[in-house]
């Protein structure tokens, strides 16, 4: 689980704030521009590019400037990396449970 560590924590980082998940669920259907995101939030544009600054320093979006527009696109591949370790720790706990009903079957069975 070490190799997760520092890219996963700022993922998870990112991802803590809730105007950062809504922008990810937004480019979820697609790139955008800034102009358009920052419009479905309550904030001033600089407190918005904020957000977007932490996003894109952790990986989870990019962003292209043409001319005086920045289009934000969503990087689908560093979600993955939140799939593995979510998926290492179901596995982990599916192993974990086996075991308990293990101990418990076999705990029944001697009792009997």
């Amino acid at each position: 689980m070490a190799q997760y560590s520092a890219p996963l924590d700022g993922v998870f980082v990112a991802l803590a704030d809730p105007t950062r998940r809504a922008v990810v669920r937004r480019l979820g259907h697609g790139p955008t521009t800034v102009g358009d995101l920052a419009r479905e939030f309550p904030m001033t544009l600089p407190s918005f590019m904020k957000h977007v600054r932490t996003l894109e320093s952790n990986g989870l979006i990019s962003t292209v400037k043409s001319g005086r527009v920045r289009t934000c696109v969503l990087n689908r591949e560093r979600l993955a990396l939140i799939d593995d370790w979510l998926a290492e720790q179901r596995r982990i706990w599916e192993e974990r449970t086996d075991r308990l009903e293990q101990f418990v079957t076999d705990q029944e069975k001697s009792r009997q």
